[in-house]
């Protein structure tokens, strides 16, 4: 045993009510009850006290029952001066009985004081006192020696008994709430990061249509300046339009997916390249892919082809997606070709999103010259 055992007082969840079953509640509220309801009377019913010996009897067995209630209350807020004071009183109470000729409820009393003691209070405090209630027991009682002392014995090992059983049960109710505080704190965290995550997936999406509806009305400015034909800037305008309007869709379709509502990755990139008449090349078997690991797939490939028609106006793109054993690979490549009017027009999120998302997802991303042209390469697990 270590050295605080003795100073130790049982935990406030094994003094509390906390984790014991109603029945058992109901049980121990019974029990008190009737202990009350048979000292009460013993008071009214003893032969050797008028009425008002009866009266003040039944006085000193309601005194006794709000002491016990006020030692509860003492010893579940771990105050060890009134808690013995009170104890005190109830040992006071007892030999007062004992006195006038009430040792029935005498003997009761010591009992009780006896077993609450080891049950609720520190060892070193509650050895004395349950010594004491019990010596008191065995002096008075009329049983012989060898009752008395298994009755003693059989209280001690009671309230011992007792007080291990409010300690499994305080045990069992910390670790209820630690557990539910650490639930508590993962569904936080959870909501944070899903909170983080759509943040970052609106960002991407409405910084890439932004930065493709910036090409555009740069360009009907240019032409604007250059007194183009109506036409010419029209077209440029309808196209910033049209950008707006795919921007939206791309927005309400991101967080489908992030509810888990996703589109095919091959559909989608082949729909993303028909207007580039660029090449899409599938390869390995299909594996099923994260919502996260699916859009930052989109989200590259998307990226990647804003910057060639930016970059390398009029390039030839292949565009090849190969399934690995334990990775989903993302290949996007041009041929080269002329710097569009507005290279310096504004990115999205650019490389360095592209590769901060790689990253989040425990992937990789390399970006750079190839040959005549430009390579986008993403890695991402499965």
């Amino acid at each position: 045993m270590n050295e605080n055992a003795w100073t130790r007082w049982p935990s406030r969840e094994a003094l509390g009510r906390a984790g014991t079953p109603r029945p058992r509640r109901l049980l121990a509220w019974a029990i008190r009850l009737v202990v009350l309801a048979l000292l009460l009377w013993a008071a009214f019913t003893h032969k050797h006290v008028g009425v008002w010996g009866a009266l003040a009897a039944a006085a000193a067995v309601l005194l006794a029952a709000l002491v016990s209630w006020a030692f509860f209350r003492t010893t579940y807020e771990h105050r060890l001066v009134p808690s013995l004071a009170l104890m005190s009183v109830l040992l006071a109470i007892a030999v007062a009985a004992q006195a006038t000729g009430f040792q029935g409820p005498a003997l009761v009393i010591w009992c009780g004081c006896g077993i609450s003691a080891l049950e609720r209070l520190p060892l070193g405090a509650a050895l004395p006192v349950t010594s004491v209630a019990l010596a008191s027991y065995s002096a008075f009682n009329n049983d012989v020696w060898l009752t008395t002392a298994a009755t003693v014995a059989g209280m001690a090992l009671a309230g011992y008994v007792l007080r291990l059983d409010a300690e499994a049960r305080g045990s069992a109710q910390r670790l209820l709430a630690q557990e539910r505080a650490a639930r508590a704190a993962e569904a936080e965290s959870a909501a944070l990061a899903e909170r983080t995550r759509i943040a970052r997936e609106i960002h991407d999406v409405l910084a890439h249509s932004l930065s493709a509806q910036l090409v555009h009305l740069e360009a009907a400015r240019l032409l604007i300046e250059r007194d183009a034909d109506r036409e010419q800037i029209l077209e440029r305008v309808v196209a910033a339009r049209g950008m707006a309007r795919d921007g939206l869709a791309e927005t309400r379709q991101a967080l489908s997916a992030l509810r888990g509502d996703l589109t095919p990755l091959e559909d989608f990139l082949g729909e993303l390249v028909s207007a580039d008449g660029a090449d899409v090349t599938v390869t390995g078997e299909r594996k099923p892919l994260s919502a996260e690991a699916s859009q930052a797939v989109r989200r590259v490939a998307q990226e990647a082809l804003t910057n060639v028609r930016k970059h390398a106006h009029g390039a030839r793109v292949q565009l090849r997606l190969d399934y690995g054993e334990h990775q989903v690979t993302l290949d996007v490549r041009d041929s080269g070709g002329r710097p569009g009017d507005l290279t310096a027009a504004g990115g999205g999120y650019g490389l360095l999103g592209m590769r901060e998302r790689a990253e989040l997802l425990g992937g990789s991303l390399d970006a750079g010259p190839y040959e005549e042209g430009f390579v986008v390469t993403l890695k991402v697990p499965v």
